[in-house]
């Protein structure tokens, strides 16, 4: 067998790596194949400079594509191996990946990869999570917890997430740049990027989720009026540092979480407001109890049996997230 997977191996993965979940749905990431190295590059052009400042989310964003990456290629029956922010002049050149092949291929491999077509946001109010305790076991075990940490935030803790939450609203509510930014990228779609209005949540679905991010107000009428309240279990993905590394990793991770619950039968909605402000963010980690630095939250419960499947949400084509190359400038 080869050491380098074939063109198609390559495009296919990295197509199935573009549905992963961004900042409101901004797809910050950009690939280049030179027929033995694939090489991620955050776009800078991308990264919604109001609601994301440090860049922090851009690269959380590119992280979670990243291991979707692993998890497509380990289907195909290949494992990378990573050299990560090998260019000291680059900041942008996330990682260069090499390949080695599998010793096999999993029914675990081809179900996590599965689980990338299936996982979407729902921002909707969810019921508790039947099995908790024992999937939380065995969710652990998926990743390194030298990558971050994770810890649960028990009932308790949600009043305080929700006064937290409504406390960055309050401190964004005169934020122009922000509005617009968030007015731009959500309730429809541009060039398939951006948050569909579908996707969001009415305004009185909003007031059952009371730890969720506040969008423009949805015409959409409301649904799930059954889940009278949000029962979800919430997650906090912290890191030991606060460096882009550390920022890449936990999105890494953030994609073996959410794969795996999408695997259990879980609906999944990411909480990143709540890091982005330092009055939230310090909320949480006193929360949290740690001394880790929170990266991103994540809201884990059921949705009805009922309901349909909600629609895919746009991507970009594979024209535009990755470039085949020949020459030696490696430099999207």
């Amino acid at each position: 067998m080869s050491q380098v997977p074939t063109g198609e191996t390559i495009e296919k993965a990295v197509l199935l790596a573009g549905r992963a979940p961004s900042l409101h749905n901004s797809q910050p990431w950009h690939w280049t194949f030179d027929g033995e190295t694939l090489r991620l590059f955050a776009v800078p052009e991308r990264m919604l400079a109001a609601t994301d400042t440090s860049g922090r989310q851009m690269l959380i964003s590119c992280g979670i594509a990243l291991e979707h990456l692993r998890a497509a290629l380990a289907a195909a029956g290949w494992r990378i191996l990573l050299a990560r922010f090998p260019d000291p002049n680059s900041r942008q050149h996330l990682a260069d990946i090499t390949f080695e092949p599998a010793r096999m291929v999993t029914d675990g491999d081809r179900d996590r990869a599965g689980a990338i077509l299936r996982r979407h946001t729902d921002r909707l109010p969810f019921l508790a999570p039947t099995g908790w305790p024992d999937f939380e076991y065995v969710l652990r075990s998926t990743f390194d917890p030298s990558d971050a940490t994770l810890d649960v935030l028990g009932d308790d803790s949600r009043p305080t997430l929700a006064r937290a939450s409504e406390m960055t609203a309050s401190l964004r509510r005169y934020d122009a740049d922000y509005h617009a930014e968030l007015r731009w990228w959500t309730g429809h779609t541009i060039a398939d990027t951006g948050v569909p209005e579908e996707a969001l949540p009415s305004p009185e679905e909003q007031q059952r989720v009371t730890v969720g991010r506040r969008f423009p107000e949805s015409t959409a009428a409301s649904r799930r009026s059954e889940v009278t309240a949000d029962h979800s279990v919430i997650l906090v993905l912290s890191t030991d540092r606060d460096t882009p590394d550390e920022w890449v990793r936990s999105g890494e991770v953030l994609s073996t979480v959410l794969l795996e619950c999408t695997l259990a039968g879980y609906a999944t909605c990411t909480l990143t407001h709540l890091t982005e402000v330092p009055h939230s963010r310090a909320v949480v980690r006193e929360l949290t109890a740690g001394p880790g630095h929170p990266q991103v939250l994540v809201r884990v419960g059921l949705a009805p049996e009922s309901e349909e499947n909600a629609p895919a949400t746009p991507r970009r084509p594979l024209g535009e997230i990755l470039e085949m190359i020949e020459s030696a400038d490696h430099t999207p």
